[in-house]
């Protein structure tokens, strides 16, 4: 099973029996470690063959396998088989131990617990992309740093979308408004009105809490799917759909309020001006905040 999943074709013959009782000796020494966690000798063979270090057909294995922390690839191969007490043993020697590793004046506790819930689910979870990233872990190197280096690289990108001002949120929505169309006299409502109506969706947007804002900035800017949202939020999509759903609607609604107050028109005239502009701007809307748009995801389970 190992040289049959082994990158490296070693140079026959090879000595089955010496091979044996060296794999032998790593799934065990590798289980010592973990008494809890059980794991057939099969998988931890394949997946050990599997992220073997690069070596020459005529090079020796006992080395390579002493270049790689065997008993955190025993984890890790254990966590990707969803052994329930291997999670548990990763939640608590590893993941429970991150906001502790985080913790600086650059990373509010907000931010930290973001991040955290983040590495766990991108580490833990499959997602509609393919398998959890502890399938990336190769052995070289402690799996502490691994997930470390894991966390900052997720700190790193959602501080570099930190969520920003309201008037930000409706510049950012208002520059997305689809272009003029080939209706001239909506494109000359739309070019007469561009200041009312980025206004109006400015003060709409003062409306949402920090909480919606940063629920829109990690869909549209981080573009998580709603299954990832669910999966941070610890929620599930239905309730982010929703969510997604009443942002939208409150969006809208407040937009069209604000647009009414800042041109000064009475009940009939403004409905007059919307059966031009009304169409425009629900499309627009619904396209950057409406949750039926929202990618796939995997079916909830239970």
């Amino acid at each position: 099973m190992f040289l049959a999943h082994v990158k490296v074709r070693f140079v026959p013959p090879v000595d089955a029996a010496a091979l044996e009782r060296l794999l032998v000796h790593a799934w065990e020494a590798s289980r010592a470690q973990w008494p809890t966690v059980p794991l057939p000798a099969e998988l931890f063979v394949t997946h050990l063959a599997e992220r073997l270090p690069e070596a020459t057909p005529t090079s020796p294995l006992e080395p390579l396998l002493e270049s790689l922390s065997l008993a955190e690839l025993y984890l890790a191969c254990a966590c990707l088989h969803g052994v329930g007490a291997a999670l548990r043993v990763f939640e608590r020697n590893y993941l429970a131990k991150l906001p502790g590793l985080l913790r600086s004046p650059k990373y509010p506790d907000a931010l930290i617990e973001d991040i955290c819930q983040l590495t766990r689910m991108k580490i833990l979870v499959p997602s509609p992309e393919g398998r959890p990233k502890i399938a990336e872990y190769t052995g070289r190197g402690a799996l502490h740093s691994w997930v470390r280096v894991t966390a900052t690289r997720i700190a790193i990108k959602l501080q570099s979308t930190e969520k920003p001002a309201p008037e930000e949120d409706a510049d950012t929505l208002f520059s997305a408004l689809p272009a003029p169309g080939v209706d001239p006299e909506l494109d000359a409502i739309k070019r007469r009105h561009q200041a009312d109506l980025r206004e109006a969706m400015r003060e709409a947007f003062s409306t949402l809490s920090p909480e919606d804002r940063h629920l829109l900035r990690l869909y549209f800017v981080d573009q998580l799917s709603t299954y990832e949202l669910a999966t941070l939020f610890r929620v599930s999509q239905p309730t982010i759909s929703r969510w997604l759903k009443s942002t939208r609607e409150t969006v809208y609604k407040e937009t069209r309020r604000h647009l009414q107050a800042r041109l000064g028109l009475s009940q009939r005239e403004f409905q007059s001006f919307l059966a031009l502009l009304d169409s425009q701007l629900e499309l627009s809307i619904s396209q950057l905040l409406g949750a039926e748009d929202a990618p796939p995801g995997p079916p909830e389970q239970g």
